[in-house]
């Protein structure tokens, strides 16, 4: 198992959700995860520290881990499948000895990051999805440095209205009316 820290959450457009950027402790690669957006802000809040005046959901599973007499011994992203990531959460208590409960991955790294607690991602699992970080962050800046698409988007619309294409220029009109907003 690799251990690893959130390193970066960020919007990701193509998906409406945010991807939580895993970067291995020993190293230089990261893993993006894809994760929804309650789980996103449960998972920030946890890295800023800041307590909510009642608790999240994340919050109130760690009150109950500590409530009965269990420590969490870490999570592990130890599965991909068809795009899915599978997690679980070890628990260890003197009485029950080790226990294993499936988790999302970003449940699991929402209630290690409030019990301080290790994130592991299985070796095969992250050699097959990690990505060096300059790597990762060079393709973010490519997508930034793209060119404006508007003058060729209102080219291609004088052009459809020329050869009185009136659809096709509609729908450019309206792909660039969502730019310019």
């Amino acid at each position: 198992m690799i251990p690893v820290k959130v390193n970066k959450i960020s919007y990701h457009s193509k998906s409406k959700s945010y991807a939580i950027v895993l970067k291995e402790i020993e190293g230089k690669r990261c893993m993006p995860v894809i994760i929804g957006s309650f789980e996103a802000q449960s998972i920030a809040l946890a890295i800023e520290e800041i307590q909510t005046p009642r608790p999240l959901t994340h919050d109130l599973i760690c009150d109950f881990i500590s409530a009965v007499d269990v420590s969490l011994k870490a999570i592990k992203i130890y599965s991909l499948n068809e795009g899915v990531y599978f997690a679980k959460i070890i628990i260890i208590s003197e009485h029950m000895g080790e226990k294993t409960i499936d988790a999302r991955p970003s449940d699991a790294i929402a209630v290690a990051l409030r019990m301080h607690t290790p994130i592991l991602v299985s070796k095969k699992v992250f050699d097959k999805v990690s990505v060096e970080e300059k790597l990762l962050f060079q393709e973010n800046e490519r997508k930034k440095i793209k060119k404006d698409p508007l003058p060729e988007l209102k080219r291609e619309m004088e052009l459809a209205i020329e050869k009185e294409e009136y659809e096709l220029a509609a729908e450019l009109r309206d792909k660039i009316n969502n730019l310019e907003v």
